[in-house]
């Protein structure tokens, strides 16, 4: 990362030129006068583990010695991906209650495709028109935390910060705003749900134009070769393009331009763009330093790239989490400065964690692979013709599940619920598929009990999840391309960090002890002094407070 930090300031100072310089205030009434919750995303446990020996001392290294580590935190749901675990960080509620079922669905009433955030009201700002792209938190059912904290104070600032849209958006909440790096433009934006115009700090920081000063840089390994004996080499056959380090960005083209822009987003440059906007939102907006508490959500996505196309075994995963760990370094020395190590809490977590690469697993002896989901509807709807007849009775594929073809159901006579049973046997029977269960299991809870049941209903909402769910066995994967991916009830994709920091609140230590996802929201609401967010259905962490 040679030579970012030179022109970081430069354009940090450049952004918040006007903004106040006053001392940070002081510890008052015991609580964080700033949350900062970083969200990594596609960050397994075992990764933070595995490198530990290799990090600086100050950037993960911060939480495991002077905070505290929750080495068994995972989330109880099924279907792991982005959208259901950002809300479920905020809110406390999985997706059977905050209705995020995934990053996008097809409704089984309609057909209709939808993101989690998809909202024509609420176009990016700069995009409006045909085929823009849009989002607010309508879709999201249920209060965050950053919605309890603005309802007992209004003067509290909740701001989220993504390069994702629907990240930074679910985790912004309804009373919160949310800024998102645009992939045709390298700039940070917002919705009109949110603002009909972005503030002056953001504008200066868009002026500036800091993702094009990446164009031309090479992202190298932060140690030397010898010390990525432990991950998997460059160049395996099941990678996607580009793996292999050293690597320039922007290689073969003249000037930055959208595909550079989204070729930013799969490396360590990505994340440094967006703390240095992070940076450019605590000073424009003084946050912590105002008298009323304050949340800031950075959501760090660029490791959901580099997992997806290489895997977290690779040298490529295993060097970025160490660039990381530098640049979080760095951000916590700024934290400590402008706002006072004394004034802010830190939250370190992700949104799901990762499985590797068939291929990988295949390797090492274990039972894994690949599933077509369109072969398997084909070879289902043959199963099903002996019964009731030749047909597509398997419609599209959504949230890890089958959605049924309603219509010819209908102009056949067909028993909904006999076919809904029969396609699930034959589901079940077939080889990578672990369980399947119909819509009338997980309503009812009929099932209950039954291997992976609990967690599958967790991630079951009537009105947008599909007729039949589906979860296939550990170490087998939807898709046929390369990479890898998550999105399933294992540990690999379920165990995430958890991590704390926050000397006046929290005393250091290590809890191995299993803990749900869904209690981080009502912890941070207590150490805010607010209500947990309504929906809730997480218990406080075992944390040692200091302050009770």
């Amino acid at each position: 990362m040679t030579g970012i930090r030179r022109w970081a300031w430069t354009i940090l100072l450049f952004a918040v030129g006007c903004a106040s310089t006053a001392p940070p205030a002081p510890v008052t009434g015991g609580t964080p006068q700033l949350v900062v919750v970083f969200v990594v995303d596609g960050l397994p446990e075992r990764q933070v583990v595995d490198y530990r020996d290799q990090f600086s001392p100050d950037g993960f290294e911060r939480f495991f010695t002077r905070g505290a580590w929750f080495t068994n935190a995972n989330y109880g749901y099924a279907y792991t991906v982005t959208s259901p675990g950002h809300s479920t960080i905020v809110t406390g509620a999985y997706p059977h209650r905050s209705g995020i079922v995934g990053n996008e669905w097809i409704d089984p009433a309609s057909g209709a495709s939808e993101t989690s955030v998809s909202d024509a009201s609420a176009p990016f700002l700069g995009e409006e028109g045909a085929g823009a792209e849009t989002g607010s938190p309508a879709k999201l059912r249920v209060e965050s935390l950053g919605d309890v904290l603005r309802r007992q104070d209004e003067r509290s600032k909740v701001i989220s910060i993504s390069n994702k849209g629907y990240s930074a958006i679910l985790t912004a909440g309804r009373r919160g705003t949310a800024y998102a790096l645009r992939p045709r433009t390298g700039e940070y934006s917002s919705t009109a749900y949110y603002m009909k115009a972005l503030p002056p700090w953001v504008a200066e920081f868009n002026a500036s134009k800091p993702a094009d000063k990446y164009f031309g840089l090479e992202w190298r390994p932060v140690l030397d070769d010898a010390a990525y004996s432990r991950s998997l080499p460059d160049e395996r056959k099941w990678y996607a393009k580009g793996g292999k380090l050293p690597r320039k960005v922007g290689e073969g083209r003249e000037k930055p331009d959208a595909a550079y822009y989204t070729e930013l987003l799969g490396t360590p440059f990505a994340d440094d763009l967006e703390l240095q906007f992070a940076r450019a939102a605590i000073a424009g907006e003084r946050l912590g330093r105002r008298g009323s508490p304050d949340l800031l959500v950075i959501c760090l996505s660029a490791h959901d790239h580099v997992n997806h196309a290489y895997g977290a075994e690779s040298r490529l995963s295993h060097d970025h989490v160490l660039q990381l760990d530098r640049m979080l370094a760095e951000f916590f020395g700024d934290l400590d400065t402008t706002v006072g190590r004394e004034n802010y809490l830190a939250v370190l977590t992700a949104d799901h964690g990762f499985m590797p690469a068939p291929e990988h697993s295949q390797s090492l002896g274990r039972d894994a692979g690949r599933v077509s989901a369109a072969r398997l509807s084909a070879k289902v709807n043959a199963g099903l013709a002996p019964r009731f007849g030749a047909g597509t009775w398997l419609g599209p594929w959504s949230a890890h599940g089958v959605i049924l073809n309603h219509a010819l159901i209908k102009a056949r006579g067909v028993d909904a619920g006999a076919l809904a049973e029969e396609a699930r046997k034959l589901l079940a029977a077939e080889p990578g598929v672990a369980v399947a269960y119909t819509r009338e299991e997980l309503e009812s809870g009929s099932a209950k009990g039954a291997p992976l049941f609990e967690a599958m209903a967790n991630s079951f909402d009537r009105e947008r999840s599909p007729d039949i769910a589906v979860a296939l066995k550990p170490y087998w994967m939807f898709g046929t391309g390369r990479g890898t991916t998550h999105g399933s009830p294992y540990e690999y994709d379920t165990n995430v960090p958890l991590l704390f920091y926050g000397p006046p609140w929290i005393l250091p230590g290590r809890i191995d002890r299993r803990v749900e996802m869904s209690g981080v929201a009502p912890t941070l609401a207590r150490l805010l002094h607010v209500p947990a967010p309504a929906a809730s259905e997480g218990q406080v962490l075992p944390l040692d407070f200091i302050h009770r």
